[in-house]
């Protein structure tokens, strides 16, 4: 009889902690954990708002300012090595004709597409690609040469497709077809 007592005793007990303990996940997950993740919320968006008061209270500084004003200026000379202004982009075409007449390449031509034409044009207010095909007879030397010449240029020239054309078995020269483009701030209206 003690132990059927002991049973039921310890019966009743493990259901006690059944229940208790299914109570307490179900007031975990409904109770405690949407808590929890408000808090995380809280504390990011905290941490966020004390970022920007940081950032407002250094951009107020003169020191900051000042610093900031000189890497504005460091960005703008940066931006001209791959900018030119539109009065001056003409005279990219006579330099990359120049180019080619001291790297020697024969039968030079050179055309200017379309800018109308072009789909994949850059949307931006105050810059425009322009775009020039060029054409040329060359040795491997000479196109190296060139090519290497093209891709130093300031402001910079992008190559963004060559195509090279091997000549007869006769002929050392090969026929070299390129695309260009080049960056132009665009004319101010007015």
């Amino acid at each position: 009889m003690f132990m059927r007592a002991y049973k039921k005793y310890l019966l009743t007990m493990a259901l006690v902690w059944a229940v208790c303990l299914v109570l307490f996940v179900l007031a975990y997950f409904f109770v405690i954990a949407p808590r929890l993740k408000v808090k995380a919320e809280l504390v990011k968006e905290s941490t966020q708002k004390r970022q920007l008061y940081e950032t407002a209270i250094d951009a107020a500084n003169e020191e900051s300012r000042k610093k900031l004003a000189d890497e504005v200026e460091r960005m703008k000379t940066k931006l001209g090595d791959y900018i030119t202004e539109f009065e001056e982009s003409a005279n990219l075409t006579f330099d990359i004709g120049r180019i080619a007449s001291e790297k020697q390449v024969g039968s030079f031509t050179v055309k200017t597409t379309d800018q109308a034409k072009n789909t994949d044009q850059l949307k931006a207010k105050s810059i425009q690609e322009n775009l020039i095909q060029i054409a040329f007879e060359s040795d491997f030397g000479q196109f190296a040469t060139f090519l290497n010449t093209l891709e130093r240029h300031q402001p910079v020239i992008f190559v963004d497709r060559f195509k090279v054309s091997r000549g007869g078995q006769s002929e050392a020269k090969h026929t070299v077809d390129m695309d260009l483009s080049f960056f132009v701030r665009k004319r101010t209206e007015g």
